[in-house]
This record gives C-alpha cells, sequence and structure tokens, in this order.
C-alpha cells in the first residue's frame, strides 16, 4: 500500500468515527456522510486518468490554511463557494493530524447539532 493510500484508508477510519458516519460510493467514489449529507470526499481507490489522490471538505475557519496547501483548490462544480477545498495526497500534504482536524472541521460544519452536541458530550468525544 503507498503512502497517499494509507493517509486514505486512516482518514476513513476517523471520519467513519463520528456519531452517524457512514460510507457510500455515488459515482464510484468513498464518501463519508452524516445523516445524508457529504462532509469528505476521498475519491477512487486508485489513480485514474481523469482523478488522482485527493481530499475534499468543507471548511471554514481553516479554508485558507488549506488552500495554502501546494495544489490545493476551491473545490470544482460550484462547491467551493460554499467553502470545500480539494487537497490532493501529495508530499506535500499537512500532517495527518492537520487533515484530521480538517475532516472534524468539515463533520461540525455539516453534521447536526445535536450529533455535534453528543461528539462534545465528555462520555461521546473522541
Amino acid at each position: 500500500m503507498s503512502q497517499w493510500q494509507e493517509t486514505r484508508e486512516r482518514l476513513r477510519e476517523f471520519a467513519l468515527g463520528f456519531p452517524a458516519a457512514h460510507e457510500e460510493f455515488p459515482w464510484g467514489e468513498s464518501v463519508v456522510k452524516v445523516n445524508k449529507k457529504i462532509f469528505v470526499f476521498l475519491g477512487l481507490e486508485e489513480p485514474t486518468e481523469k482523478w488522482g489522490p485527493k481530499l475534499s471538505v468543507k471548511l471554514g475557519e481553516s479554508n485558507g490554511h488549506a488552500l495554502s496547501v501546494p495544489g490545493a483548490a476551491p473545490t470544482s462544480h460550484g462547491l467551493g463557494r460554499s467553502g470545500w477545498v480539494t487537497v490532493p495526497f501529495t508530499d506535500d500534504m499537512p500532517d495527518f493530524d492537520v487533515l484530521c482536524d480538517w475532516v472534524e472541521e468539515s463533520y461540525r460544519i455539516v453534521a447536526p447539532k445535536r450529533l455535534v452536541a453528543e461528539l462534545d458530550a465528555p462520555e461521546g468525544g473522541r
């Protein structure tokens, strides 16, 4: 398993640890949702001619930081206007802990308030 695949798998497991999180495969790509809303796009398991390994998350506070990563850009299909950022899996990626912070921030933006409260409860926290 390559480094980007290992990072992707670890992020997938991290994302699935949030309350009510589940994985789906629209368009053949892996996404993690809370209820019916995506909070992280993980893409395909293998790169193709048209798709390179990348992660997309919805960010508020960390949006500028994520966009400063080499190769990062507002997510296509108009999602960038809503705060979505796509970051390629490259050697220039931030540390894994930063990526986890972004996945959690995205979850907190997308998830219903009751699930965020559950996450923040002393017995329900990560």
